[in-house]
């Protein structure tokens, strides 16, 4: 099943889904992604797409895929390279990327990741029980001021990482009954309309039972615990000339068995 969040006519935030042979004719769904649930047959009123769920956090994994590694010259670690963004920074598909102005960036940079929704209590899961966790899959874009997150940030990477609207997610959920292996997955970007980034999930050096295994360690992951699970070759920083994004631009992600998440970019509003 595809699940959607949105905002009905009236103002009131509900979700909606569509089995294999709905196509995108949505229906109102009973229940919850995190519990139980099924579809109405009552038909979807959709005013505004909005972001499939509301993380209670964001955790990262920075260079888990080989071939990514390999074009920035970074060292594969033997264990996931982990970091955090705020959950200020999540955006709804349709909705514009903001390039900073106030802590002003001009190095503003893409990464299409495979984000994975945890939808129980997690903690010490192992590989064999890590997928019992998951609620669904769904598309996110990485999107990283990276003079902030490399020279200013102090070795942190939080700080480029986590401005306003540097986290879509969209278009939809996908649950695990439909998406039965998430490490074998097309995975693009188009940046307005020339494909970017043109991977496949299967290239990560840690798969999403392993990730799921390492962030639970000693760790409770609450329900609406967000994992983007790393990006591919093909970012900004490391093509020559670097390719940052402007204003007008138009960014696309693209993961396969989930759909397309499309984002706008504009300077941020002056205030």
């Amino acid at each position: 099943m595809r699940i959607i969040r949105y905002r009905d006519p009236e103002g009131v935030v509900r979700f909606g889904g569509a089995g294999p042979a709905d196509g995108d004719a949505w229906r109102v769904l009973d229940g919850h992604p995190y519990g139980e649930h099924a579809l109405t047959s009552e038909r979807c009123r959709v005013a505004k797409l909005l972001a499939p769920i509301e993380p209670t956090q964001l955790l990262c994994i920075g260079l888990n895929y080989r071939r990514h590694a390999a074009e920035t010259g970074a060292k594969l670690n033997p264990d996931p390279v982990l970091f955090m963004k705020g959950v200020n920074a999540v955006q709804h598909p349709g909705d514009p990327i903001e390039l900073p102005r106030f802590l002003a960036s001009t190095q503003v940079d893409y990464e299409c990741e495979l984000a994975v929704v945890i939808g129980r209590t997690c903690k010490n899961a192992t590989r064999e029980t890590a997928l019992q966790f998951v609620a669904g899959y769904t598309c996110a874009n990485d999107v990283s001021a990276r003079d902030w997150q490399l020279d200013r940030g102090g070795k942190q990477w939080c700080r480029g990482k986590t401005f306003d609207t540097f986290a879509p997610l969209g278009p939809c959920l996908v649950t695990p009954a439909s998406m039965p292996d998430p490490d074998d997955l097309a995975i693009r970007t188009l940046l307005n309309g020339e494909t970017v980034q043109d991977s496949r999930t299967s290239d990560m050096v840690h798969d999403v039972r392993s990730l799921i295994a390492f962030l639970s360690g000693s760790t409770t992951l609450p329900p609406g615990t967000v994992i983007l699970t790393g990006t591919p070759e093909g970012v900004g920083l490391a093509r020559t000339p670097p390719l940052w994004l402007k204003d007008g631009d138009e960014v696309v992600v693209e993961i396969e068995g989930i759909g397309r998440l499309v984002n706008p970019v504009v300077p941020e509003p002056l205030m």
